[in-house]
């Protein structure tokens, strides 16, 4: 690869921590919020000129999608100011930049899988600063990787997989089926970039795990791979509201380069089930 130092913002969440151990062969500089305040942008200039990587990559984001609707200046300041800031300073030194998005910028009203040329439009103020932060970055630093994804999860960190394991001693589990997706396992994203990276074919893609399921059926396969019997129930969305809106049907697939594919969704699920390690009671 082409960039032998990179730079990883975001580190200590659970895709920074999937690049790092991707990259764990370069010489990798992996910063968290105590380290770099990306929404400081003087602060930003000064560190890249210090260290002079030839790459950054930002998995630092704000992710909390409910909590969005309601605290919208830090919803922006870490989706689209704190990657506006990489991406100028990062042109300013002549390297490229990698961002990641989600698939919270499409509505989910199309009933085929998303690709790149799609017209985004968000329904919740978390999607909608996801794409001020596109729309950022590509404007500052021509030389961008913009990779979408979606519902992330790692071993790591929090997320779906992991809580509705710890539920599994309910007498049942309630699962919203309605809402359909392209789960992504980091390790395996991780394993993308990568490969990404060495076509230097800057744009936008979308990279998740392939084909797509619903929450409830992820779950089935979850248990499965667990080996836990706890009875999943399926329920709709509006069963189970939430303040921030969500596309029904997300399902990304990608019209750029083939040879770039993340495996099916459901070795993810058999990855994690084999390499997680539930925490003790």
């Amino acid at each position: 690869m082409n960039f032998p130092k990179l730079l990883i913002t975001g580190a200590k969440g659970q895709l920074g921590q999937a690049l790092q151990a991707q990259f764990v062969d370069h010489d990798v500089i992996a910063w968290d919020i105590q380290d770099l305040d990306i929404c400081q942008l003087e602060h930003v200039r000064k560190a890249l000129n210090h260290i002079r990587p030839d790459i950054v990559i930002n998995a630092a984001a704000y992710t909390q999608v409910d909590q969005a609707e309601t605290n919208q200046d830090a919803a922006y300041r870490g989706n689209a100011l704190g990657p506006r800031n990489l991406a100028l300073a990062t042109k300013e030194i002549g390297i490229p930049f990698v961002h990641f998005s989600t698939d919270y910028v499409f509505d989910g009203r199309q009933t085929r899988p998303y690709h790149e040329f799609d017209c985004p439009n968000p329904l919740s103020v978390y999607g909608q600063s996801k794409l001020a932060g596109e729309e950022e970055v590509q404007k500052r630093n021509p030389r961008h990787f913009m990779i979408r994804t979606a519902w992330l999860y790692h071993v790591v960190g929090k997320n779906f997989p992991q809580t509705i394991c710890r539920l599994a001693n309910q007498e049942q589990v309630r699962v919203v089926s309605d809402q359909f997706g392209s789960p992504t396992f980091a390790p395996h994203l991780a394993q993308a970039v990568s490969r990404l990276l060495e076509t230097e074919a800057y744009g936008t893609y979308h990279l998740a795990g392939s084909g797509g399921t619903n929450w409830f059926d992820f779950t089935k396969a979850l248990y499965h791979a667990r080996g836990i019997h706890t009875p999943v129930v399926p329920i709709t969305t509006a069963e189970y509201p939430l303040p921030a809106p969500r596309p029904a049907y997300a399902v990304l697939t990608s019209l750029q380069d083939p040879s770039i594919v993340l495996p099916p969704w459901e070795e993810g699920v058999r990855d994690f089930a084999a390499q997680w390690k539930a925490p003790n009671p």
